[in-house]
């Protein structure tokens, strides 16, 4: 009994090196070849190459736009998924209209999406500690002072790509968001109704700007500006757009979507 006992053992000692090994070459195996594991198929050259040309750039929406995270969602032909959009508008309320101006904020990238932030997001403004509540027994209260919740007036474009992801250019995104977006300036006589003010259309038609002027208004009269700048002024969140260089620069200011402010140097 002893005699086999000290075999058996002596086996186990001579197996375990080749386990050490096959263990060792499996695992060399695994770091070498990360079958399973997701890859982004879009490289870091043509992300920054997209986010270069489409941040900060302004469009008008084609199509209603909801709130929410969601947003919409267009697939690698860029053909918009109508019933997953209607849905999201009667589920969390319409943030842009059909005809109105948006402005890519924000461009993140997935292993085979892209997403489009537009006009800030379509997430409202409450924040995290807001949801919690703290009390004895059935008795709770908010952590914190209780703040008005600031609605979303922006949505999101997540274009899914799949494998066609790689080497994309800004072009190229443009024709595949052409169904939903329209990169093109129309003339101040197709964006704008007739409720619209007549010194405002006046302004426009000779590319002046005007305080109370939206965005829109300042596109169709000057452009896209040459330098966008955001700075907190008395508590308030504002934006420059910049036009020209020195000495000649126009300083245009906006509080939201409204100019408060229009300097000339």
């Amino acid at each position: 009994m002893s005699i086999c006992r000290i075999r058996t053992h002596a086996r186990s000692e001579r197996a375990s090196p080749s386990w050490f090994w096959r263990s060792l070459w499996l695992g060399a195996v695994f770091l070498v070849l990360p079958v399973g594991f997701p890859k982004e198929s879009m490289d870091r050259d043509t992300r920054i190459d997209l986010i270069r040309g489409l941040l900060r750039e302004i469009a008008v929406s084609k199509v209603a736009m909801p709130r929410g995270k969601k947003g919409l969602r267009l697939d690698a032909q860029g053909k918009l998924d109508q019933e997953k959009a209607e849905a999201e508008v009667r589920t969390n309320g319409m943030a842009v209209k059909p005809g109105m101006p948006v402005e890519i904020t924000r461009i993140s990238f997935k292993s085979d999406e892209v997403i489009f932030e537009l006009n800030g997001g379509g997430k409202s403004g409450k924040k995290w500690y807001q949801h919690i509540e703290i009390g004895m027994g059935t008795t709770t209260s908010p952590i914190g002072a209780q703040q008005p919740v600031t609605l979303a007036y922006g949505s999101s474009i997540t274009l899914a790509l799949g494998k066609s992801a790689r080497n994309l250019t800004v072009s190229q995104v443009k024709k595949l968001l052409v169904g939903v977006l329209d990169f093109e300036r129309h003339s101040p006589t197709v964006l704008y109704s007739p409720a619209v003010p007549p010194k405002f259309k006046e302004a426009i038609k000779n590319h002046q700007i005007v305080v109370g002027m939206d965005r829109d208004a300042v596109l169709s009269s000057k452009g896209s500006p040459d330098r966008r700048v955001r700075e907190v002024r008395e508590g308030a969140e504002q934006e420059d757009w910049i036009y020209g260089t020195p000495p000649h620069v126009l300083f245009v200011t906006f509080d939201g979507d409204q100019v408060v402010g229009v300097k000339q140097y």
